[in-house]
């Protein structure tokens, strides 16, 4: 499946109701299962690579690694590396990626609320 280009229809859309609705921004910035996990990670500091790839059990290397570099580029995390033989790096989140704490938060609760919703039918 292709990238949608700038100029469809869609891709109008898209960027309209994004601009007039905050949630569906912020949502396009972490949602989907790698980034959301990635920033719940980080919330309780500092990982490395391999660090958050063990927390991330099927996320492939690749994955992981398109991931990190949307959130730096959206200035969710930032990512440090240290020069040292061999290099060390780490991804922490920035000022704004610690603000998604209560968002977080707020998911996990609603998600454990509605597990144990549709486990009762």
């Amino acid at each position: 499946m292709g990238k949608i280009k700038d100029t469809s229809t869609n891709f109008a859309n898209k960027k309209a109701l994004s601009d007039e609705c905050p949630e569906l921004y912020a949502s396009k910035l972490i949602g989907g299962q790698w980034s959301l996990a990635i920033c719940s990670y980080l919330l309780n500091g500092k990982l490395r690579f391999g660090e958050l790839k063990k927390s991330l059990v099927n996320i492939t290397d690749r994955m992981l690694t398109l991931h990190l570099r949307k959130l730096e580029e959206d200035r969710i995390i930032t990512r440090t590396v240290y020069a040292e033989v061999p290099p060390r790096v780490e991804y922490e989140l920035t000022e704004i990626g610690y603000k998604l704490r209560p968002v977080i938060q707020e998911l996990d609760n609603w998600g454990t609320l509605h597990k144990k919703l549709i486990e009762v039918d």
